[in-house]
Formats: structure tokens, sequence, C-alpha cells
């Protein structure tokens, strides 16, 4: 190596610090390959993706010739690094060459060629596949010793060496990906997605129309006030029942109903009109009902199969807790979506700095997913619910304060046994832990 010409050494030198950044930026950008980019783009014929992903089928030999590779030209760059700096400086070359060399690889051939790949996965990984398959072939048989050497080690170890992680990801690690990709999702279309996912998470219970909400027709009325709530319906499907929800008859079609009007001619006459009950009877749906706690994206299944629009949710002993429309498992997704016909009144409203006055028949989901709030969906359904869940009482009046933890609400007004208006605000909290069902305090004005 003495009659080498210093430049010949100092040119090699240079070629085996570059084949070192290679080998160090294909093993990061091999390892920060998007798996899920990198399938798509297999199935669309991308030659690059389909060598990398071939590579990437065994991960422990792509590796083991990266490995191989990076610290044969290490060790090479090291021995020729050493002869140049001894032949320049005598025995001082040892230490110039061991510190110099070491910065030179650090710098340029382990962090910046690295750091790239880290930012850059597919502009490197995909041209450098075309040279790791190849030296793969080449180097197969030092590959596969030193493999059958260390998988020996790693089930010493207790470890198995064929486990493979599992690339699939779970609902919350999907809904995370979902909103992380704004770059390339618009907004409504990725909460749609993200609505979707949660359809998992939500139950009729949370979007059902109350037992004492529900717009229903008791077939044992006169056939005067039938007519007047027929005409007066904002629904196109009632439920019929005699005397109370729990004796549930069928679900009429409203469209259907023109048939059991008798006397038209009389009605726009304002004069008596008739209504064949035993005919509506007969031709309304049977009911068809949902246990209560059922899960939407199982709900929405069980409509398309029941080929239904409308179920009525009862708990275990049959008694009527709600009803529930494939129209509120949509809006659950797209947002409302449906005009009503009578004006609705919000069941939140801005009041002063930082206040709102609210419904008491308002959910819970609805509160925190318009204000940004973290109220507890777990056990009562609405406000008036979870207010009388932590009073434990129900108030003599309006007036009661009570806080709970950052959330302060007031009693404005107490109708039909339950708390109908709130004023609520959001105060300093120093305690960001998950919320509970203690509340600090109670105040009887």
């Amino acid at each position: 190596m003495d009659e080498i010409p210093i430049s010949w050494l100092g040119m090699a030198l240079v070629f085996l610090i570059l084949c070192s950044a290679f080998f160090s930026s294909s093993e990061t950008s091999m390892m920060a390959l998007n798996r899920y980019r990198l399938k798509h783009l297999k199935q669309k014929g991308h030659r690059g993706a389909r060598k990398a992903s071939r590579l990437l089928n065994r991960p422990d030999r792509l590796i083991g010739l990266i490995l191989i590779g990076n610290n044969l030209v290490n060790i090479a760059a090291a021995s020729l690094a050493t002869a140049m700096a001894v032949r320049l400086y005598g025995d001082a070359g040892y230490i110039i060459a061991t510190i110099s060399l070491t910065l030179v690889i650090l710098i340029f051939a382990e962090i910046t060629p690295k750091t790239f790949a880290a930012l850059y996965p597919e502009k490197i990984a995909f041209p450098a596949s075309y040279l790791l398959q190849p030296l793969q072939a080449l180097f197969r048989p030092i590959v596969i010793v030193t493999n059958l050497i260390t998988n020996a080690i790693i089930r010493r170890l207790g470890g198995n060496p064929q486990h493979n992680q599992n690339d699939d990801l779970s609902f919350e690690e999907l809904k995370v990906l979902v909103q992380e990709s704004s770059a390339t999702i618009p907004k409504k279309r990725r909460g749609m997605l993200v609505n979707i996912l949660d359809l998992e998470k939500i139950v009729v219970n949370d979007i059902m129309i109350p037992r004492n909400e529900i717009y229903g027709l008791d077939i044992n009325q006169d056939s005067e006030t039938l007519l007047e709530q027929i005409r007066s319906s904002e629904y196109t499907r009632l439920p019929i029942f005699r005397d109370e929800l729990d004796d549930l008859v069928g679900i009429l079609h409203l469209r259907q109903s023109a048939r059991y009007l008798m006397a038209q001619n009389d009605i726009e006459k304002n004069t008596d009109a008739r209504l064949d009950k035993r005919a509506m009877i007969e031709s309304a749906n049977e009911p068809y009902f949902i246990p209560e706690g059922t899960p939407l994206h199982t709900q929405l299944f069980n409509f398309q199969r029941e080929k239904r629009r409308i179920g009525i949710v009862v708990d275990e002993y049959g008694v009527v807790l709600g009803l529930v429309t494939i129209d509120d498992i949509l809006e659950e997704i797209v947002g409302d979506y449906t005009t009503n016909f009578t004006e609705q009144v919000a069941d939140i409203i801005p009041h002063g700095d930082d206040e709102f006055l609210i419904m008491g028949s308002a959910t819970l989901r609805d509160i925190n997913k318009q204000l940004d709030w973290q109220l507890p969906t777990q056990g009562a359904k609405t406000l008036n619910g979870l207010l009388l869940e932590q009073l434990e009482s129900f108030p003599d009046t309006s007036g009661v304060s009570l806080s709970l933890k950052e959330y302060h609400f007031e009693v404005l007004a107490i109708q039909d046994n339950m708390i109908s208006r709130v004023k609520s605000k959001r105060i300093a909290w120093n305690n960001e832990s998950e919320f509970d069902d203690n509340f600090n305090q109670i105040d009887d004005d």
C-alpha cells in the first residue's frame, strides 16, 4: 500500500464513505416507509415500491445485508485512513486518523444521510432497492449464516425471530391517522370518516328520541283528534299505540294515511270527517324493536338487513325507552341534514362572556361536541339527568347551583319534574385529570 499514491487512497476513502452513507440511509429509509402507502404504490405497479416491498418481506435479511455492507466499508475506510495518516504524520497518524475519521463518518455517513432518509424515505428507499436486491443475492450465503447465528441467540433469549409486528390499525390509531391527514383529505370528509369510526362507541340510547318526546297516535282517541295530529305531524312515520306507548300497535306511514280519510270533500268544507281506524291498524307496519345499548354501527346494518327506517328502543323488561331512525344514525356521520317543518329551539344559546343557556333535555354528547367540553357520558345522557344524578334529589325551586370540576351550573327553570333550563360556564380548573362523578359544591340560593 506504500506504493499507492495518496490521491488514489483519498479517492478510495471518499468512495467508501459514500458507500457507508448509502447503507446508512438505506436502512433508515426502508424502516421509515409507510407500509400502507407502499402497498398502494405496489398495487399501482410502481417498480421501486415492488422491489422495496420484496426486500421488506424478510426484514431480518435486509438488515443483515445492510449491516454487513456498512461494517465492511467502515472497516475498510478506517484501514485506509490509518494508512494515509501514518504515511503523512508518522505515529501521530493513528490518533489523527481515529479522531478525524470518527467525525467524518458520524457527520457524512451517519447523521446527515439518516436524517435525510427519515425525512424523505421514498426518495431514498425506492432507488436504493435497485442496488440492494442484487447485493442481497451476492451476499446471500453470508447473510444466511449470520441470520442463523443471530436467530439462535434470539431464541436463547426467549424471543421469536419469526415474529412479525402486526400492521393492522386499531380504531383509535385509524382515527388519529385520519385526523392527521389534513393535507390530503378535506376537513368535512375527515370529520365524516372520524364519525364513522365513532359509531362503534355510540349506542342507540345516546341518540334516540326519549319516550316523553315521542310523537305518536293513540288509537283510542276520537277520530277528530287523530286527524288533527296527522295533519300537523312533521314526521312521515308515526307509532300507533293504545293508551300508552308500551301497548304498541304498529308504525304508520303517513303517505298511506290518506286512504283512511273518508269524506274528503266534507273535510275541505269543514264538516265532519271520519277515520277508518280498523283499516289504519291493519295497514300499519309491525313495530321493530331494538334492545337498549345496541351500538350504532350494528343498528345501521340491522336497519339495512330488515329494510326498516324506524325502530323502538326497549329495555330488558320490554318497556319503551325511546325511538331511533336511520336518519338519526346518518346524522351522526354527516351532521344535521333533515329539514323540520316546525321551528326548532336551540338547546345551547350563548349568554354573556363564556356563559351559555342550556336546555335540560340537551344531550351531554351534543354539549361536549358543540362546546368542546368533557362532561361524562357513561351514565346520564342529558344535562337534566347529570344534574339530578349529582344532586341526588329533585330541587324544590330554581336557583340551585353546583360545580362539577371546571363546569359551573345554575338551575334557572324547573318544569314537568325536569330541570328545563340551566345557565352554565366553564371555570378555571388546575386539574386536567379525567372527569369523575364527584361534585365540588352545591349552593342553594
